[in-house]
């Protein structure tokens, strides 16, 4: 059986259409809370399941969060609310409080008309594939109503933000401190608008703080780690040594140097494993994933550290850390993985990381990245109506071409996305032009492909 509604990162889709509609969140819910409350073993006799909910700011957060509390308390779940934050604040409450699952709402980088559920286990961790198909199969069955006796109750969890603010501060030297830094994060008008700017400036730093006004309509517009042309402009405005931009559900992060030049993931996984490299603190390897730029994969062989790709989304990073035995890996969309930190991704968590490396080193950002030397990456991307078929004879000719002219020098990565209606088209080349031309010429095959089998 494969998976109907669950992507590469939960469920997600345009508010108001299915699957993304209070009637679905409402059957998800109780389906969500039959399977990941079914193994009452480490319960004592007679209590309830507890299941935590988190989201971002999202105006149809709301209705989303009372749909899905319902079907879970339906179900016999207790539920705890801790209104909006972070995606990575929801894995550790849940497992900080030993509760059986946490859910997120929230779309991430997405603009707000959209909006997704997405799940963790009672370990803090994305739920495995095989957990989602079984939810997706009780969704199949009708939702019945447990006796009054038996059904859930909702509490507030008031204190999370202070919470999740003291943890990300624990994954900072205690000895060490971010004293004499001025830096601006950029909070995408999302989840972090509350916790990220703390963090600063509890460790010490002069703290700027934009995209921190959310009014439930401006999560990533025109900011945060999607828009990070507004964070190099406010670090050159104020003066800044650093700037950090998250995503709206705060588990990207990119970031900029005092003269406004930005850092993407790639970059930052480079500062964090050479730093850790440096200081014998590495464990095995780096994981990347099929867009990982080949510069980053070059640089970690002349450092002699090992590196694995595994398929784009973070819980594919995952699985290939858990596979390897290591802890270190990320996408260059700023999804950074830092194990021996927290189980999942985390923005404010990760640019920690790198703070700490270029403050105990002594060495900028410009100077860690000096020898990291990436190829040009273009990337097109084409939306679909309707998925195709990327094995299509006129596809596979073009990035066959495309193919012949790189040689050794490149890369061709084509692929469905797995939270958006589109087909990413990746062509990767010492000489950018080359990249540029191949990329329109596999994008043009895409878009024709797609226009024969759905006629405008």
């Amino acid at each position: 059986m494969s998976r109907q509604y669950f992507g590469t990162d939960g469920i997600r889709g345009k508010v108001g259409e299915p699957p993304i509609t209070p009637d679905f969140a409402l059957r998800l819910g109780y389906a969500a809370g039959k399977v990941l409350a079914s193994d009452r073993s480490s319960l004592p006799a007679g209590a309830h399941p507890v299941v935590l909910i988190g989201k971002d700011t999202r105006v149809s957060g709301y209705m989303l969060e009372a749909a899905l509390q319902a079907g879970l308390c339906a179900a016999g779940v207790h539920v705890r609310l801790v209104g909006p934050m972070p995606t990575p604040a929801v894995a550790y409450l849940t497992r900080a409080l030993r509760l059986q699952a946490g859910i997120v709402i929230s779309a991430s980088h997405n603009p707000f008309e959209d909006n997704g559920i997405k799940f963790f286990s009672a370990s803090g961790e994305k739920l495995a594939d095989a957990t989602e198909l079984e939810i997706e199969r009780e969704l199949e069955k009708p939702l019945l109503t447990l006796p009054s006796s038996q059904l859930g109750r909702v509490k507030r969890i008031d204190d999370a933000p202070a919470r999740y603010i003291e943890f990300c501060k624990s994954t900072f030297p205690f000895e060490s401190n971010l004293r004499g830094l001025r830096i601006v994060v950029d909070c995408a008008n999302g989840a972090t608008y509350h916790v990220a700017p703390p963090v600063l400036h509890e460790l010490g730093a002069e703290v700027i703080a934009i995209g921190n006004q959310p009014d439930g309509t401006n999560i990533n517009h025109e900011c945060g780690a999607t828009h990070p042309e507004t964070l190099s402009a406010a670090v050159l405005q104020h003066g800044a040594h650093y700037g950090i931009a998250l995503d709206g559900d705060g588990d990207r992060v990119i970031m900029a140097a005092a003269d406004g030049t930005l850092y993407n993931g790639d970059h930052l996984l480079y500062v964090i494993a050479r730093y850790r490299h440096l200081s014998g603190e590495l464990t095995g390897g780096v994981a990347g994933t099929l867009m990982t730029n080949l510069g980053l994969q070059h640089a970690l062989e002349r450092l002699e550290i090992p590196f694995g790709r595994a398929k784009v989304g973070d819980r594919y990073v995952l699985e290939l850390l858990a596979e390897k035995g290591w802890q270190l890996g990320g996408e260059a969309s700023g999804h950074l993985l830092c194990l021996e930190k927290h189980t999942t991704g985390d923005g404010i968590i990760a640019a920690l990381q790198v703070l700490r490396a270029v403050r105990e080193s002594g060495m900028s950002l410009q100077q860690y990245v000096a020898d990291l030397h990436m190829y040009p990456q273009t990337m097109i991307n084409v939306r679909m109506k309707e998925r195709i078929d990327l094995q299509h004879e006129a596809i596979c000719a073009a990035v066959a071409a495309a193919e012949s002219v790189l040689g050794t020098t490149g890369r061709v990565v084509l692929r469905a996305s797995g939270t958006e209606p589109l087909i990413r088209v990746m062509v990767e080349s010492a000489d950018e032009a080359v990249a540029k031309r191949e990329a329109t010429r596999i994008a043009d095959a895409v878009r024709a492909v797609a226009s024969a089998h759905h006629p405008a």
